[in-house]
């Protein structure tokens, strides 16, 4: 069973937002056994509008559009659906009250204005979807047994209806396949070096079980997809072969998707372990330390960092001797080391990171190439660092590296 996703709105094709509505979308339909065949962005325009939707019903049983659906006269999706589905606009009791509702109640500033009481506008022949969220309904066609929604450009409106409202009428209407997935996660080799320790075990496969291969700054994740008409038997397969994987890739595998993030792993075994951590960060700038504090509870293990960014900082605040600056350079194992046992020591932790290095697109204070990196892990037992190079784009540079630090870290305190 395949949906067509149609965004709408010139907003998105000018880069002045972001589609993120497609992708939560795809996801919640996945979910339910309905792929996704295409997803297309158009103008506030009628005529792009009318073909899009034309395409769309030749190939899917479910098109979901988003926005356009506003009081100003530049929305025009409900025009354009009268004329697709020869239908005429009429006003709808219970949309007209719930809009004079949410004015009286949270727009009470702003007097409510006949452009507003026109949200209450709907095409005669649309199911309207309740959006307890905002002023602009939902709306369900059925049209030659294909189902066509039109939904809110807000997110969080859109999301709101696609779960409590969309996503029920669809299991309730439409006979579905099974679709399951399960994602590996791996931190610390190249997609083409996992694929050559694979290549036997994915020639194996079953026939209805694929493998797609997800890299992404220093990690790469796995994904076993099956389709079919018997739940269990999908997963008792993707099992099946999942089961197989750390006996080829223990040693770089970090759990699954489904279940937690590097930085969630980390953050449990500190605080199953009864283990503290502090960090000093350079060019990455904090955002190990974001990453971590980001999850509840991490004041149970983190204690602080330093944002050594400039060399007087490290210097002065880290206490790096200067003439271990000056003998190795800023960017140096060196420098590293001294960073991550000082601020263990600083702010007396059992563990600490450390990252300094050249991020670009100048080499600053060192002589190091762009993508030149130090990472140093501070252990009770002692600190040692690491040379890596991590390309020459600035962005991908400091994210590798924070990946790669938590997944030297994690190495670390699994030890004992």
């Amino acid at each position: 069973m395949f949906a067509e996703i149609i965004t709408i709105g010139d907003e998105i094709l000018i880069g002045q937002i972001v589609d993120t509505n497609s992708a939560f979308i795809s996801k919640e339909l996945n979910k339910i056994g309905v792929s996704v065949y295409q997803i297309t962005s158009v103008q506030d325009d009628r005529e792009h509008i009318l073909q899009a939707l034309e395409e769309a019903k030749g190939r899917a049983q479910v098109v979901i559009m988003t926005g356009g659906l506003g009081p100003t006269k530049d929305d025009i999706t409900k025009h354009t659906l009268c004329e697709f589905f020869n239908d005429t606009l009429e006003e709808d009791a219970g949309v007209l009250a719930h809009v004079e509702e949410l004015f009286e109640k949270y727009i009470s500033s702003t007097p409510i204005s006949d452009m507003n009481r026109m949200q209450a506008l709907v095409p005669s022949k649309a199911t309207v979807l309740h959006n307890a969220l905002g002023t602009a309904p939902g709306m369900w066609f059925k049209d030659e047994g294909v189902a066509f929604v039109s939904l809110p450009g807000v997110p969080y409106e859109m999301e709101n209806l696609i779960v409590n409202q969309v996503i029920p009428k669809i299991i309730k209407d439409f006979e579905r396949p099974y679709i399951l997935h399960k994602t590996i996660v791996t931190y610390g080799l190249g997609e083409s070096a996992i694929a050559e320790r694979l290549e036997q075990w994915e020639d194996h496969l079953p026939p209805f079980v694929k493998l797609a291969y997800l890299p992404n700054l220093g990690k790469v994740r796995l994904r076993l997809s099956a389709k079919g008409p018997d739940k269990q038997v999908l997963v008792d397969a993707v099992e099946k072969e999942a089961q197989k994987l750390p006996a080829l890739i223990g040693d770089i595998m970090y759990g699954t998707e489904d279940e937690e993030t590097l930085e969630e792993l980390v953050a449990k075994t500190l605080t199953g372990k009864g283990l503290t951590l502090a960090t000093a960060e350079s060019f990455t700038g904090g955002k190990i330390a974001g990453q971590l504090t980001a999850l509840p509870g991490a004041s149970a293990y983190f204690k602080g960092s330093v944002v050594s960014y400039a060399t007087e900082t490290k210097i002065n605040v880290l206490k790096v001797p200067k003439d271990v600056v000056d003998r190795y350079s800023v960017v140096s194992a060196e420098v590293a080391e001294a960073m991550a046992k000082n601020v263990r020591s600083l702010l007396k932790t059992d563990y600490a990171i450390a990252t300094t290095g050249n991020a670009g697109p100048t080499k600053g204070d060192s002589d190091a190439e762009v993508g030149t990196v130090f990472l140093a892990i501070a252990t009770p037992t002692g600190v040692h660092a690491q040379k890596f190079n991590m390309g020459n784009h600035r962005n991908r540079i400091v994210e590798k590296s924070v990946n790669k630090a938590l997944e030297l870290l994690q190495k670390e305190i699994s030890k004992i």
